[in-house]
């Protein structure tokens, strides 16, 4: 039995080691040494390249190396093989510390105090609003989403949430479905988007979604923060929304096209914040140990933890 280890633009050597000081006695391969197809039964991946994985008949399961599962259910030919997803904890500490850093620096006008140090300039005559002032939403209720919502919570926010199916959160008013995303919208300061990347929901925030935010708002308009996927956003309405006010600010941890283009208008834009796809980017080791113990249950003839349901895409 041998694992099939392919995480595109990650250090191999480095996670090779990771495994190999966690469990010495597994049988780790790198995709480009994988020695014979047969003996392969587990792959570790991200973004695997189309028609790798189907070299390998005896496959028990495959492990997303990230939360996001878009790259395994987009190849034509994904076999027919349970998909796990990783759900760890350290992993959604991340996430909720970049969305309550984002909402706490557009709360607390961080960009325009950052202007004003570029210019010396003192100004103690802006006092922004508190956390219980505005209402923040969280698109996407899963693992993430709750952990978000729930940071988010403890600041003193006006924290809502809104899902395809309904969910229930302590101290959060959830929303679901198509009927109940208008509601949602219109009462939402700052919009944090989380939510998977399926064909229902790509490109989901666009110029018709910006513009049923809440207006009038203690933020003097509303803003977003994307640290779902790239595909869930339309760069080019982001920048038309900043430039006509339906946005008034932005924080985008992840973009259409990544990297993202040199020439793209969104880096030198002043009301926009961008960190480069890192705002949940778990620890190796942790995400070794998720693996190492989803192979291990798979062994001993129990069910792998968070299977993706493929028709929902999540």
């Amino acid at each position: 039995m041998a694992v099939l280890f392919h995480c595109e633009g990650w250090p191999e050597d480095a996670w090779l080691a990771q495994f190999a000081r966690q469990a010495p006695d597994l049988d780790v391969r790198p995709s480009g040494d994988a020695g014979d197809p047969e003996e392969i039964e587990y792959a570790f991946v991200w973004k695997p390249s189309s028609g790798l994985l189907e070299r390998f008949a005896n496959l028990k399961l495959i492990i997303s190396a990230g939360a996001g599962v878009d790259h395994l259910l987009s190849l034509p030919a994904l076999p027919d093989v349970p998909v796990s997803r990783v759900v760890d904890a350290d992993l959604t500490t991340r996430m909720g510390e970049y969305i309550a850093q984002q909402a706490l620096m557009h709360l607390r006008r961080q960009q325009d105090f950052s202007a004003f140090q570029a210019r010396r300039e003192w100004r103690g005559d802006i006092t922004p609003p508190t956390a219980r002032q505005v209402s923040a939403g969280i698109m996407g209720l899963g693992e993430l989403g709750r952990k978000a919502a729930r940071t988010l919570r403890l600041l003193g926010f006006d924290v809502a949430g809104w899902s395809r199916t309904p969910r229930t959160l302590d101290g959060v008013r959830c929303f679901s479905g198509e009927d109940q995303l208008g509601a949602f919208l219109g009462r939402t300061d700052i919009l944090a988007c989380l939510l998977p990347l399926t064909e229902m929901t790509r490109g989901i925030l666009n110029l018709d979604l910006f513009k049923r935010l809440k207006r009038g708002g203690a933020l003097g308009g509303p803003v977003l923060i994307n640290a779902g996927r790239g595909g869930l956003q339309r760069d080019a309405d982001i920048l038309a929304a900043l430039e006509s006010g339906l946005l008034k600010a932005a924080s985008l941890d992840v973009f259409e096209t990544e990297p993202l283009p040199h020439d793209s208008p969104l880096w030198a834009h002043p009301d926009v914040i961008i960190t480069p796809h890192v705002a949940a980017v778990s620890s190796p080791e942790a995400v070794t140990a998720y693996a190492l113990r989803q192979i291990r249950r798979v062994e001993n003839g129990q069910e792998a933890e968070n299977l993706v349901r493929r028709a929902r895409g999540y």
